[in-house]
């Protein structure tokens, strides 16, 4: 396992869990084992297992590792991890190579993967739409003509609405602890979290706008989004040079 940003190596060995609330939250709502079924069923759902095993696979806010465990589960053996925090990137022990990089400006060459993939990672950007556009501007450029986009994010829905009611009735959450832990995470992310879950035009715009669209639901509070890089698209045009 390779972790560094390009510059330095960071720790190998993984700092101890739960050095912050919204970790400590996270390890009580979901454990890494549940995490990677989780990622394991939805990349069989969305299409993952038909790509080739040796495609050149990036996931991009990749954190703690387990999307790369899951990558790794069904069979992948050319993957990369990037994620901005050495601190959770160094919690991943495995085979695949780790980067701490910013995803906005991705260190890969033009058309060098064949596969992109986010876990709940774009709705922690900043600052809609300019860091959601410069980071799927980025993810074009690096796939190949033809590679694929998987993404699944939270999305406004019924389901999401009555689900935050429940998070907000403290005889709930505390008869619930797993609730307890997800509205604990919420109250963490709030400000990145609301102006995501606010902006479903403006998201769904700029995917659709800069991949083409092969898979595009929500359903659950969840977006499920699969698209391709056009194969006539030339890295050029991705850099916004053409």
């Amino acid at each position: 396992m390779s972790v560094d940003d390009a510059s330095r190596k960071i720790p190998a060995t993984p700092p101890a869990a739960g050095d912050d609330a919204w970790e400590r939250a996270y390890l009580r709502f979901q454990s890494p084992a549940q995490e990677v079924r989780k990622f394991v069923r939805r990349l069989r759902q969305l299409g993952a297992r038909r790509w080739p095993r040796d495609a050149a696979v990036l996931e991009l806010f990749c954190g703690r590792g387990n999307g790369l465990r899951a990558l790794e589960r069904l069979g992948f053996t050319n993957v990369t991890g990037v994620d901005l925090s050495p601190t959770l990137a160094a919690r991943y022990q495995g085979p695949a190579r780790v980067l701490v990089h910013d995803c906005r400006q991705l260190p890969f060459p033009d058309d060098s993967y064949d596969a992109a993939v986010v876990h709940g990672g774009l709705h922690h950007l900043s600052v809609l739409p300019d860091d959601l556009a410069r980071t799927l501007h980025e993810v074009r450029r690096v796939l190949r003509p033809g590679g694929r986009f998987l993404v699944v994010e939270p999305w406004r829905t019924p389901f999401l609405d009555f689900f935050h009611l429940l998070t907000r009735q403290r005889l709930v959450r505390r008869l619930w602890p797993k609730l307890d832990a997800y509205e604990t995470m919420q109250e963490h992310e709030a400000d990145t979290f609301n102006r995501w879950i606010s902006a479903p035009d403006l998201v769904l715009g700029l995917l659709r706008s800069t991949f083409v669209p092969v898979v595009c639901r929500t359903a659950w509070g969840k977006l499920h989004f699969v698209g391709s890089k056009a194969a006539g698209d030339a890295s050029a045009r991705s850099r916004g040079d053409a």
